[in-house]
């Protein structure tokens, strides 16, 4: 996939096309423009500004095609992992293949090679202190264990608040919608807090909820989503099907037709899932760029 995809923050500085790629979401146009800019086979290495801009999840989303295409059961995850940045957890996303024979998710990440990074990518462990916790294993671990300090799970260490509890908690809706096979972008945004008062409070930018604070009146029901996909990831067969109930009945925590976007690149634009259309708002908040 790194063939492919530039990493928009991991790799050499993204041009202003590359940065606008990273919105693109579908693999038919990620596809697209990979060969509009490099014709030939996806698989051959493209010079670094031929590249499409995207991240992890872009990665994972391709790869999870590709198995797929292949007839090999596949998903991406959505958490954080600890082998990018000591002492922090960077927000990522993986993917999990079934395994027939081990009757088993294979849980591995595609965006490095088998030998990187010290940790088995192609077999990432579970359980307590794994390289990879789902956004689930990171929320029951807070109120619980008495040392997991979540100001160390977000993007990156220092920003200013895509981090902290209340960031986890809106990763809890991203994985189960990635479970469910909807591949939303880490940056669409919908469900509990949107209605809030954005940027009135906390420092955050238009088009964000309150980033500081947990959406109180969520707790339970954040807490009884976190237990089910962790049972569900222990082989629970009747906690998938509580999922996947709770998907289809619950507003609260599936995406309707429209969500927000809120990009790294600084732009803010509901994306119509339906339509496939993004909607920019006219001005950009330069308080989401991730870049300089």
């Amino acid at each position: 996939m790194t063939c492919t995809i530039g990493h928009y923050r991991a790799g050499p500085t993204p041009s202003a096309r590359q940065l606008a790629d990273i919105d693109t979401r579908w693999v038919d146009r990620i596809c697209a423009t990979a060969l509009e800019r490099s014709p030939g086979p996806l698989t051959t290495e493209r010079a670094d500004p031929d590249k499409v801009g995207g991240c992890c999840r872009d990665h994972t989303l391709l790869a999870v095609a590709i198995l797929r295409q292949h007839g090999i059961p596949a998903r991406s995850r959505v958490g954080f992992a600890a082998y990018l940045t000591p002492g922090f957890h960077h927000d990522h996303v993986v993917a999990e293949r079934w395994s027939r024979q081990e009757q088993r998710w294979i849980r591995f990440d595609p965006e490095f090679g088998a030998e990187q990074q010290d940790v088995p990518m192609h077999d990432l462990p579970r359980g307590a202190g794994a390289p990879f916790q789902t956004a689930a294993q990171a929320w029951l671990a807070y109120p619980t264990d008495g040392h997991t300090d979540l100001s160390t799970y977000g993007v990156m260490p220092g920003h200013a608040f895509l981090r902290g509890p209340a960031f986890v908690q809106r990763y809890l809706l991203s994985d189960l919608a990635h479970l469910m096979r909807t591949e939303l972008l880490l940056w669409d945004v919908w469900g509990p807090g949107l209605d809030e008062p954005a940027g009135s409070g906390g420092g955050a930018p238009m088009g964000l909820p309150h980033p500081a604070q947990v959406h109180t009146e969520s707790i339970g029901a954040t807490d009884r989503l976190a237990r089910l996909i962790v049972a569900a990831d222990d082989g629970d067969r009747g906690a998938e099907e509580d999922l996947a109930t709770l998907w289809a009945t619950s507003p609260q925590v599936r995406p309707g037709a429209r969500v927000r976007t809120v990009s790294p690149s600084g732009r803010i634009g509901v994306t119509d899932l339906r339509a496939r259309r993004t909607e920019w708002a006219p001005a950009a908040d330069p308080g989401l760029a991730v870049l300089p």
